[in-house]
C-alpha cells in the first residue's frame, strides 16, 4: 500500500467517540476552535521534524535551476545570439584557397602535367545597406528573447508556486478523507450495534454503509489527486516532494491598488518589453528588404601560382608563372521578377502584424493582472468566511449526534451534517491555495515575480553575458563555455 506523508491513521477524533455516544460539551468547544487547525495542515507534518522540510522559496530556487523547460529556453536564447555575428560576416571579407593538378595523355605518346594554385578575397563594399540593417534587426531580436526568456522565467516560478501549494492543498484533502471515512466507519458500527440491541433501524444501517462506501471511493480519488499533483510537482520543479512547509502569499510585494498593479505591469512586463523589441527588428527588416533594390558594390583581388609541364612534345608554355588580379564589380538590379518588392511588402505586413501584437500583448498582461487580483481578494475573504463555516458545521454535527443519541435525530441526518464538515473544510483548504497563489499570479502578471525580488539562493542566469561574449567573435567552433 503506497505510504502517504502526514498522520494517515490518527487516533479516534472527539467526533468518532461521540459516535459511540460519549459526546460532552467540552469536546464541542474543543473541536470548534482547534481540532480542524490542526487538521488543515496535518498533511504538510507539522511536528519537530518541519525543520528540515522543503519551503516554497526552496522549490522556487530548484525550479529555477532544474525546471528542463525554462533550461530549454536559455539554450534558445543562446542560439539567437549567434544571429548578430552572423549578421556581421556580411561586413567582413571572405577568402578562399583553390588548388589543382591535372595529368592527361594522348595518342602518340604526348602528356600534359598542369597544376596551380591561390588565393581570393572578396569584400563587400556597398550593399544597400542591407548588412548593417541585418545587424540592427538581430540586435533587436536578441534584446527581445532576452525579455521573452525573462517572461519564461516568472512562467515557471509561478507554475512551481501553483504545483507547490496543489500538493499541498491535495494532500490535506487527502488526510481530511481518509478521517471522514474514519468518522464513517465508527457511524455504520454505532449503527449496527444500534440495530443489533433494537435502537436503530435495518434502513439506519444501509445508510451509514452508504456512505461509508463513498468514502472508500472518495478517498481513491484523494489521494490519486495527491499523485498527480505530485507528479506535477517533479516535473515543474525537478525533484520529487517530500513534506512541504505551508506555503505564504506574497503579500509585501503587491501594491496597494489594482490599478497600480495595471500601471506596473504595462511599464515592466518583460513579455511586452519583447513584443516592442521585435517591432525594432521588423522595422530593420523592411530597410533590408528595400535595400535589395539599390546597386551593390563588391571588391575582390586574388594571387596565383600556376604549373604546365609537357613530356613526348613541344610545349611552348611550359615552366611556372605567377599571376595577380584586382578589381571590383558593381551590380545594379533592374528587374527581378518581382521578388524584391514582394519582400519589401512582406515585411511590411510583418512591421504592422508585430505593432499590433504588442496591443495584443498589453490587453493580456492588462485581464491577467485584473483577473489574479480579483481571485487574490476573493480568496482571502473565502478564507475567512470558510473558517467560519469549518467551525459552524462541526458544532452543528456535534449537536446532531447528540440528538441522534436522545431519538430526535436520523443517522442519516448525521451523514449529511458530516458532509457539510468536509465540504467545508475541504473548501477551506482550496481557500487557503488560492490566496497564495494569486498573490503569485499578481507579482508574475506585473512582472516582477524574478528570483532577484524573490531573494532566492541562486545563481542568477544572465543571458548578456552569452550575448557580450559571441557578438563580436571573428571565428572559433568552440562555444562560449568550451564546447
Amino acid at each position: 500500500m503506497r505510504e502517504w506523508p502526514g498522520n494517515w491513521h490518527a487516533e479516534q477524533s472527539p467526533n468518532q467517540a461521540a459516535g459511540s455516544g460519549e459526546v460532552n460539551e467540552g469536546y464541542v468547544s474543543l473541536v470548534a476552535k482547534k481540532v480542524f487547525a490542526a487538521a488543515l495542515f496535518a498533511a504538510t507534518a507539522l511536528t519537530s521534524t518541519m525543520a528540515s522540510a522543503e519551503t516554497l522559496f526552496g522549490a522556487l530556487t530548484k525550479a529555477y535551476q532544474l525546471n528542463s523547460t525554462l533550461n530549454y529556453n536559455r539554450a534558445g536564447v543562446r542560439v539567437t545570439d549567434e544571429n548578430v555575428p552572423l549578421a556581421k560576416s556580411g561586413y567582413r571579407p571572405t577568402v578562399g584557397a583553390t588548388g589543382s593538378i591535372d595529368y592527361s595523355s594522348t595518342e602518340g605518346s604526348t602528356r600534359l602535367t598542369t597544376g596551380g594554385f591561390g588565393v581570393q578575397i572578396n569584400q563587400m563594399l556597398f550593399d544597400g545597406f542591407q548588412t548593417r540593417n541585418n545587424v540592427r534587426a538581430a540586435e533587436a531580436q536578441v534584446r527581445a528573447s532576452q525579455e521573452s526568456l525573462r517572461n519564461q522565467e516568472q512562467n515557471t516560478l509561478f507554475d512551481a508556486a501553483s504545483a507547490y501549494m496543489d500538493v499541498i492543498r491535495d494532500r490535506q484533502i487527502a488526510v481530511l478523507t481518509e478521517r471522514n471515512l474514519q468518522f464513517l466507519t465508527e457511524q455504520a458500527r454505532a449503527a449496527r450495534s444500534r440495530f443489533e440491541v433494537g435502537e436503530g433501524t435495518r434502513t439506519d444501517v444501509a445508510q451509514a454503509d452508504a456512505s461509508r462506501l463513498l468514502a472508500i471511493a472518495q478517498l481513491s480519488a484523494a489521494r490519486a489527486q495527491a499523485a498527480t499533483s505530485e507528479a506535477t510537482y517533479q516535473q515543474v520543479i525537478g525533484d520529487a516532494p517530500g513534506k512541504l512547509q505551508p506555503g505564504q502569499p506574497l503579500s509585501k510585494m503587491l501594491p496597494k491598488s489594482m490599478d497600480s498593479a495595471v500601471a506596473m505591469a504595462a511599464a515592466e512586463h518583460p513579455a511586452i518589453i519583447a513584443t516592442q523589441h521585435l517591432v525594432d527588428s521588423s522595422a530593420f527588416a523592411v530597410k533590408s528588404a528595400e535595400g535589395a533594390a539599390l546597386p551593390g558594390v563588391t571588391a575582390n583581388a586574388g594571387v596565383s601560382r600556376n604549373y604546365r609541364n609537357t613530356e613526348g612534345g613541344i610545349g611552348l608554355s611550359d615552366g611556372t608563372y605567377n599571376s595577380a588580379s584586382i578589381g571590383a564589380t558593381l551590380t545594379i538590379p533592374i528587374y527581378t521578377g518581382g521578388a524584391v518588392s514582394a519582400r519589401v511588402r512582406q515585411s511590411k505586413e510583418s512591421l504592422g502584424q508585430a505593432r499590433i501584437q504588442v496591443d495584443v500583448t498589453r490587453d493580456q498582461v492588462r485581464q491577467a493582472v485584473v483577473s489574479a487580483w480579483s481571485q487574490y481578494v476573493s480568496a482571502r475573504e473565502n478564507v475567512s468566511a470558510n473558517s467560519e463555516q469549518v467551525a459552524a458545521q462541526e458544532l452543528a454535527l456535534n449537536g446532531v449526534i447528540e440528538e441522534r443519541n436522545v431519538g430526535q435525530r436520523t443517522t442519516l441526518d448525521v451523514l449529511d451534517a458530516q458532509a457539510d464538515v468536509i465540504s467545508a473544510q475541504i473548501d477551506l483548504v482550496g481557500s487557503q491555495r488560492d490566496v497564495v497563489v494569486a498573490s503569485y499570479a499578481i507579482v508574475s502578471a506585473m512582472g516582477e515575480l524574478t528570483a532577484e525580488r524573490l531573494g532566492l539562493q541562486v545563481a542568477i542566469q544572465r543571458p548578456q553575458e552569452h550575448y557580450d561574449a559571441v557578438k563580436n567573435k571573428l571565428g572559433g567552433f568552440k562555444t562560449p563555455d568550451g564546447r
